[in-house]
């Protein structure tokens, strides 16, 4: 076994540990697709992966909109307190950090192993949710000046 795939193994192992099913699953469905010579789909994951995940993330997302679940009065009164408002005010900012993350991501390919393991490791022991890589490079490249 190679070594990428050892760390795959060892990654999915992190998930099973810490009870992540999204991080256990996902690498195992990468691991199977190296052991089963799958490998030509790689460059097509790498290339709409992210946008579909964050299709699917935002299907989530709305769906209580969606389903009649959260109405239109209740969006219109979380305007009405400062909770609310400041909820709005970070979802903005975590959206343009989101936007500097994916150019960043796109343009400076050396810093996405560090964000993915970081990432990785951050779900798997602190029972993060792996939405942070965009984030994540999206701060770096504040602090690094990119993007």
């Amino acid at each position: 076994m190679d070594i990428t795939s050892l760390i795959l193994l060892g990654m999915a192992g992190l998930g099973i540990i810490s009870n992540n099913s999204a991080i256990t699953i996902a690498m195992i469905v990468l691991l199977l697709l190296r052991v089963t010579h799958f490998t030509h789909v790689f460059p097509w994951l790498e290339k709409y992966g992210l946008t579909i995940g964050i299709i699917i993330l935002t299907i989530g997302v709305m769906s209580p909109l969606a389903s009649g679940t959260m109405s239109l009065s209740a969006i219109t009164s979380s305007f009405l307190h400062w909770q609310s408002l400041l909820a709005v005010a970070i979802g903005m900012l975590v959206a343009y950090l989101g936007g500097r993350g994916a150019t960043l991501m796109g343009s400076n390919p050396t810093v996405v192993a560090g964000l993915l393991v970081g990432t990785v490791l951050g779900v798997a022991l602190f029972r993060g949710v792996p939405v942070g890589p965009l984030i994540a490079a999206g701060i770096l490249s504040l602090l690094i000046g990119k993007g």
